[in-house]
């Protein structure tokens, strides 16, 4: 590895663990500097400010995990199942072993920082709707703004669990393990098609649209 590439994977790796910790607004490009045990002008000379850093820090994560999902659903060929589905939305993400990787997305993730939120964006609308694409052919009686919430609520439970995995053997008195992946990754698309499949609780769904009529 040559020394330019050396000095922008460990200003990476930084900037990775540090927002992972702190959070976007909560770290400043001198701390990922002390961190790399680099100086501010190679911080510039790669990356030209912090915007651009977190958009390469989201971006070495989050494409690798959009290609093995795209890949996973195309495997699944034109008609996944609903399974087939939430697999390739999850277990990407969840089978992640780098402790910084996990950080990382759990954190940031939920950062209200609108500039964090637009990186996301970027990088995770394209995977979102064909996501949704894929949900409605599967479950073609569920109305759209009902599929767009319960989508929303599964991109929330995957979130959690990336920020809280570590307290839930604490939390539930040692009788669950979420170092078993596979164990984990099953139950949860268990609890989430459970969820996809629910009929509508239709009061609520006519009152949302009454409010939007209204």
């Amino acid at each position: 590895m040559n020394e330019k590439v050396d000095t922008k994977a460990r200003i990476l790796d930084a900037a990775e663990k540090l927002f992972g910790e702190r959070g976007f607004e909560s770290t400043s490009l001198r701390d990922i500097t002390a961190e790399a045990q680099v100086n501010l002008a190679a911080v510039n000379y790669h990356f030209q400010s912090k915007d651009s850093l977190i958009d390469a820090v989201v971006a070495r994560r989050i494409e690798p995990i959009n290609r093995l999902r795209l890949g996973m659903l195309d495997a699944a060929g034109p008609n996944p199942t609903l399974e087939q589905i939430l697999r390739a939305f999850l277990l990407p993400v969840l089978e992640l072993k780098r402790d910084a990787v996990m950080p990382l997305l759990g954190r940031t993730l939920s950062d209200p920082h609108q500039f964090v939120e637009k990186v996301y964006k970027k990088h995770l609308l394209a995977i979102s709707e064909r996501i949704h694409r894929e949900l409605a052919k599967a479950l073609p009686g569920l109305p759209v703004a009902e599929l767009r919430w319960r989508l929303y609520f599964a991109a929330g439970v995957m979130t959690y669990i990336l920020s809280w995995s570590k307290v839930l053997p604490d939390i539930s008195g040692g009788l669950c393990d979420p170092s078993d992946r596979q164990a984990l990754i099953d139950r949860v698309i268990d609890f989430l098609a459970a969820g996809f499949r629910a009929p509508v609780n239709e009061p609520a769904f006519e009152r949302v649209l009454l409010e939007k009529e209204g």
